[in-house]
């Protein structure tokens, strides 16, 4: 259930804990000293959850054996460790198990395009792909700042490139994403047509989201939740209590002038 990375730090995630004893078994092969990761720790059950507590609090994991009358539980001591998780959905973690962190919670920033080129070459030697530092650089900047969509995307030029036979170079990294329909600023058909739509049909907003939905033909939860954070977070447009707006960024970027009535609310 929980492999091991180094010599050690030991990962699993939330979903792959099913059970009490798939828990149990893996706080009880930690050693002395020892990490143990939990990626997306908010998709534990709650009885599993609760199991946790006393293993960070007091070092110790209580099992129930048995059922019904003749149960009894027996506490186990454990090794000292030390428990990191993360999420991306930390609202979703109850307050007991979130104040239970005592050594801190922390937020991670976005990659920078530099680290997303550096992480780019690593893959790159990994698959064995010869590319220059320049594509790894284009392939960056259009990546939205993530490492799946970057290795995604180096993977696809490279699928670009073989199938051509042609050398992988900025020139073919560019047409492999140009053929993805990824622009220079990383946005897919999508959030382009989110953009056009305000612009074209309700003179660059305010307009609702379901609105924008039904002019898409899309579901509104997919538009707020996986193409209006990069609109919003490159500051193509704004989320105003009456709608979403573009905005003179976002103008410029579907090449289209700004009229005066919207300049005047930017």
């Amino acid at each position: 259930m929980a492999k091991e990375i180094g010599a050690n730090l030991r990962g699993t995630s939330g979903p792959a804990i099913e059970r009490v004893g798939d828990l149990a078994s893996i706080l009880t092969n930690l050693a002395p000293g020892d990490v143990l990761f939990i990626d997306e720790i908010h998709r534990l059950n709650r009885t599993i959850e609760e199991v946790l507590y006393p293993a960070m609090e007091a070092g110790v994991l209580d099992i129930v054996i048995g059922k019904g009358p003749s149960a009894r539980t027996v506490q186990l001591e454990l090794p000292p460790f030390t428990l990191i998780a993360a999420t991306t959905r930390i609202s979703m973690l109850s307050a007991p198990l979130r104040s239970r962190f005592s050594g801190g919670t922390f937020r991670l920033q976005y990659y920078t395009d530099d680290e997303i080129a550096e992480i780019l070459r690593r893959s790159a030697k990994i698959l064995r792909i010869e590319i220059d530092a320049g594509s790894l650089m284009e392939v960056a900047k259009r990546s939205r700042a993530t490492p799946r969509t970057a290795n995604y995307l180096l993977k696809r030029a490279r699928d670009f490139a073989e199938v051509n036979a042609e050398k992988l170079d900025i020139k073919v990294v560019k047409k492999a994403l140009a053929l993805l329909e990824i622009d220079e600023a990383g946005l897919n058909q999508t959030d382009r047509d989110i953009l056009t739509i305000i612009v074209e049909k309700f003179s660059g907003g305010p307009v609702g989201l379901k609105t924008i939905a039904a002019a898409l033909s899309e579901e509104e939860a997919t538009i707020e939740e996986v193409n209006e954070p990069y609109l919003m977070q490159t500051g193509l447009i704004e989320r105003t209590p009456r709608g979403r707006m573009v905005t003179k960024k976002g103008y410029a970027h579907i090449g289209a002038d700004t009229p005066p009535e919207q300049k005047k609310l930017m």
